[in-house]
């Protein structure tokens, strides 16, 4: 069961497997698995990975198989997917997925499960064929999961093996309000994706407390915040290195995706001013600076959100200055849970 009412803030990660210019996704594979490594011997929690197809420079398509990669080549930290898209696949399929996992990995493996394609619409076709016209049921695709992975379902007709009877954490994933409610009424945690829509976070969250349903899993809400972070030894270190981020979003508004780019000295003679102030809204929650700056920064956002956890996730050209940012953010999470 998930702790919900420790006073301690849990930190974790979440990776795209990020592809770089001039890297291929093998290189970003082995880029997570050392990332992975240094995670957990810092204390995060977690590591997850989410879901995307058709976008050059996100190399996270097959969830599943990197999760298994991840939690073979670590021994404690806890993998998972921030998340898996439920609309793109048969409850079942993903019930004997995580199911494998899970029993390859006891007790280290999560289900974060999201409801948007992950995609754009001519790929979600491609994905789900036939059934893409079909009405999706978020909710009760989730019950479906539930039902698979639980012991009673062994008089089935149907039963996820292997699967059945293993204690597999659901997440419920989401950017807006209609998420909030449905992890309430299910009575699950609450990953909220505030690194890309921090529009309807303060709200979403709200709305998720306010309406929460006891489970037999979850007895008080929990709250997630994945948001971005880039931490430096100096600001203007971290500035810099937070252009690579920021031409990453520029990718996603103007649509012209590319690889992962170095980071650059002026944005301005790169995106327009109109694009900036997109760029600049989709990265609200975002932390950028030395220690000193983050540390103070993430204090009144975690007073102002009261979350009981932080996902950090750090799109860094360079990757030992994307190590060393991990290292400052568990430096100075550990920092909060000694004060």
């Amino acid at each position: 069961m998930i702790d919900a009412v420790s006073k301690k803030i849990v930190y974790s990660v979440l990776d795209l497997a990020t592809v770089l210019e001039g890297n291929t996704a093998a290189d970003s594979f082995h880029n997570s698995l050392r990332l992975a490594r240094q995670a957990e011997a810092q204390g995060y929690t977690r590591y997850w990975f989410a879901e995307h197809h058709n976008m050059p420079g996100v190399a996270s398509s097959a969830t599943a198989v990197l999760i298994g990669y991840i939690a073979g080549g670590t021994s404690s930290i806890r993998v998972g997917s921030g998340g898996i898209m439920l609309p793109n696949h048969a409850p079942l399929v993903i019930a004997e997925q995580f199911g494998t996992l899970a029993s390859l990995y006891p007790g280290r493996i999560d289900l974060g499960l999201g409801r948007a394609p992950g995609t754009d619409q001519l790929t979600a076709l491609e994905i789900r064929g036939a059934n893409f016209g079909a009405e999706h049921n978020f909710p009760r695709d989730i019950q479906k999961l539930q039902a698979f992975f639980s012991a009673e379902n062994s008089t089935a007709k149907v039963r996820a093996i292997p699967g059945e009877g293993l204690d597999i954490p659901l997440w419920v994933l989401g950017s807006s309000t209609d998420s909030a409610m449905v992890a309430a009424a299910m009575g699950l945690p609450y990953a909220f994706a505030s690194h890309f829509a921090p529009a309807q976070f303060m709200n979403a969250i709200h709305l998720y407390r306010q309406n929460f349903r006891p489970s037999q899993t979850l007895k008080a809400p929990y709250v997630m915040a994945c948001v971005n972070v880039v931490a430096a030894d100096t600001a203007a270190e971290a500035t810099k290195l937070a252009t690579s981020v920021q031409q990453l979003f520029l990718g996603i508004v103007s649509g012209r995706r590319k690889l992962l780019q170095p980071p650059v000295d002026d944005m301005s003679t790169i995106w327009t001013e109109e694009q900036a102030f997109q760029v600049k809204q989709m990265l609200a929650y975002s932390f950028i600076g030395s220690r000193e700056t983050i540390t103070n920064n993430l204090q009144r956002f975690l007073e102002t959100t009261q979350v009981n956890e932080i996902m950090a996730t750090s799109h860094i050209y360079n990757q030992d200055a994307r190590l060393h940012s991990y290292q400052c953010f568990a430096e100075i999470m550990q920092g909060f849970q000694a004060s």
